[in-house]
């Protein structure tokens, strides 16, 4: 069968597309930025990638007509304030287009509804829900609560506040009762409801086999993980300082965790499990999905994650616009080295950030992380997905990776922190040298005071950095 896959370079769509291969389907795989989608070798076969924007219909006649299910997983929560408004014409344009196509079944990925008052990001969910209800195909649509898994913006959230914080003072809502869901357990609903025509024209909560509090849920993953935590719940956190709280503490970013803190004062609890009984699922309890995740975590496994989505950063780009760098108008730090063994600076290239650090003066990027926290940026709480792998379009740390090739040598990462301006880090490898060259486009005059501002300490910045790039340790 043929099957479109929007949200393809997703954290939903990346673990779904080898399942429906795996399944037999040929994947259409609809993504914005191609050069940011980065599929196993094993995978091209049987999947056509298409360049497409939701909010420009005309973009979507690219799509094949003869396709026979397809995967709504994409949504713009706090990508844009206005993200209410982008989600129904996103859905609208998508809807107007399916109907033309000989789909006969569209699953759409939302969120648990069931109380009256809903948060923003529910009711936009709802709302795209309406509109695909309204075309000519049958649609079927699974709502999840809490997904958890690694990589899953929820379990990372979590995992920063309990193993971060031995002690904390937190916001009441808190007490609000959820039913969390690992993320095998989504992918095997949205897998087994294709096709199944006891599941056209119906909604499902889906929701693993606990209901607990978000406190609940903190203790929980720290009873799994050895770590003895103490949690005191206040009444005078009002949603903006709970938002400015969760940003703080957690590697979320300012706007994603306004839409958080306002969908987590709403309950979440499955109404029934009816849907269990129809495709013969028994989903795993919330201990079980937390083991999973760590798991992966520890064998480097992890497939897909919040941060490589762009809502994690702070531009909203595609790829090619920033892959060549200027030279006109820009300030550029540029250092050559030697190279005692190519394998060794590449394995170190690839293995910047996250855990391993800058190589250099580690506490002055973390200054500048802190730093750009206040201003409304990412910071450094990011990380990385994998720990020895980068593809275009994953997030590092404070960084955007532009370009990555292994073989070529070449790794060019772009910045997501607060600048006046845009800046460049890139790493190339010819013949027996390392070529590291840091570009500051500066944005008027404050872009050139804030260069000159930290000139001082490139010397020992880079200078440190590509010196324990290059140099092969003798221990």
């Amino acid at each position: 069968m043929k099957i479109l896959l929007t949200g393809a370079t997703g954290y939903i769509g990346k673990r779904l597309l080898p399942v429906l291969i795996q399944e037999g389907h040929q994947v259409i795989c609809c993504v914005r930025d191609a050069k940011r989608f980065n599929p196993q070798k094993s995978l091209l076969a049987n999947i056509e990638v298409i360049e497409t924007d939701l909010l420009d219909p005309n973009s979507l006649e690219k799509i094949p007509k003869d396709v026979e299910g397809a995967y709504y997983l994409v949504h713009s929560m706090s990508s844009s304030s206005n993200y209410e408004n982008l989600e129904k014409e996103c859905a609208e344009n998508f809807k107007n287009f399916i109907n033309k196509t000989k789909v006969r079944q569209v699953i759409y990925l939302s969120g648990i509804i069931n109380e009256k008052k809903l948060s923003k990001h529910l009711t936009s969910r709802k709302a795209v829900e309406d509109i695909l209800g309204s075309g000519t195909f049958p649609v079927t649509t699974l709502r999840a609560g809490i997904i958890i898994g690694s990589g899953s913006a929820s379990f990372e959230i979590i995992r920063d506040l309990t193993e971060k914080l031995p002690l904390m003072v937190t916001p009441k809502w808190l007490n609000t009762k959820c039913q969390p869901i690992g993320v095998r357990d989504v992918i095997n609903f949205l897998s087994t409801s294709l096709f199944n025509e006891k599941m056209y024209h119906q909604n499902f909560d889906i929701g693993g086999t606990d209901i607990l509090t978000y406190k609940e849920m903190l203790l929980g993953f720290a009873k799994v993980r050895g770590l003895q935590r103490r949690i005191y719940t206040v009444p005078v956190m009002t949603p903006k300082l709970s938002s400015y709280w969760l940003y703080f503490v957690t590697a979320t970013s300012y706007k994603l965790a306004v839409a958080l803190v306002d969908s987590m004062k709403v309950e979440v609890v499955c109404r029934n499990d009816d849907i269990n009984r129809i495709l013969g699922i028994r989903p795993e309890g919330y201990k079980k999905s937390i083991e999973r995740a760590f798991t992966k975590i520890e064998s480097n496994e992890i497939v897909s994650s919040w941060k490589d989505s762009q809502i994690s950063g702070v531009k909203d780009f595609t790829t090619s616009d920033f892959i060549i760098v200027p030279s006109f108008g820009c300030f550029k730090d540029r250092r050559v080295r030697k190279i005692e063994s190519r394998k060794y600076s590449i394995e170190k290239i690839w293995s910047i950030g996250g855990e391993s650090g800058w190589y250099s003066a580690n506490f002055l990027w973390k200054i500048r992380g802190y730093i750009d926290k206040l201003y409304g940026g990412v910071g450094l709480r990011r990380g990385r997905t994998n720990k020895t792998s980068l593809e275009s379009g994953d997030a590092l740390d404070f960084w955007r990776v532009l370009y990555a090739n292994k073989e070529e040598g070449r790794l060019l990462l772009f910045a997501e922190m607060k600048l006046p301006g845009d800046a460049w880090l890139e790493f190339r490898i010819r013949n027996d040298e390392l070529i590291q060259t840091a570009t500051f486009r500066p944005n008027g005059v404050l872009g050139r005071l804030y260069w000159y501002a930290v000139l001082p300490f490139h010397g020992i910045v880079f200078k440190g950095m590509i010196n324990q790039i290059t140099k092969q340790s003798k221990a």
